[in-house]
């Protein structure tokens, strides 16, 4: 039985996705994702177990329960069916340098949602709900150089290469956006 994600998950809605808490029925979706070649190439290249799956799942409801942001589900809006997850972490990775607790924003759709501009069109809702809801100057993200798609995306977000940083012995650049601020 699935369990509705908890109410301190905030649901994004865009013109064609909704973002929403991870549930266990979620699982199934998450697999196909961190078990796709072309997903994983650039994120680490090796295929996530179940196991290391159901902990991601397990993670990313402890990050929204302990820091007030996290990951979200993304789902088509027309069918509800799972397409990736994006958000932001704080994953304390043993990356040098550290990024030191900056939020760090990741995004990754299976490969049928692909090049259609959803990745942006959920990372834009993700940003501009954390411009909103969370009081740090920036945020960043870690691409590694090959991932010439995401390093685009980040770009349109507004990300700039700042340094390049080793995390188990690969190279990955480092971007950083600067938190967009609105008038009240």
């Amino acid at each position: 039985m699935s369990l509705p994600p908890p109410p301190t998950i905030p649901t994004l809605v865009t013109e064609r996705l909704v973002l929403r808490g991870h549930t266990s029925d979620d699982f199934v979706g998450s697999l196909a994702l961190w078990t796709d070649p072309g997903v994983i190439r650039f994120i680490g290249g090796r295929a996530s177990s179940e196991h290391e799956v159901w902990q991601r799942l397990l993670r990313y409801g402890g990050m929204w329960a302990m820091l007030g942001y996290g990951y979200w589900a993304i789902t088509d809006r027309a069918d509800g069916r799972f397409l990736g997850e994006a958000g932001l972490a704080d994953l304390k990775r043993e990356i040098t340098p550290p990024l030191d607790g900056v939020p760090e924003s990741g995004w990754a759709l299976l490969p049928a949602a692909h090049g259609r501009g959803l990745g942006g069109e959920a990372m834009r809702a993700v940003l501009d709900w954390a411009d909103r809801a969370l009081d740090w100057p920036e945020t960043c993200c870690i691409i590694d150089p090959g991932n010439t798609a995401s390093t685009r995306l980040a770009d349109k977000l507004g990300y700039r290469a700042r340094h390049t940083a080793r995390l188990a012995g690969n190279a990955l650049t480092v971007f950083y956006r600067p938190r967009e601020t609105r008038a009240p």
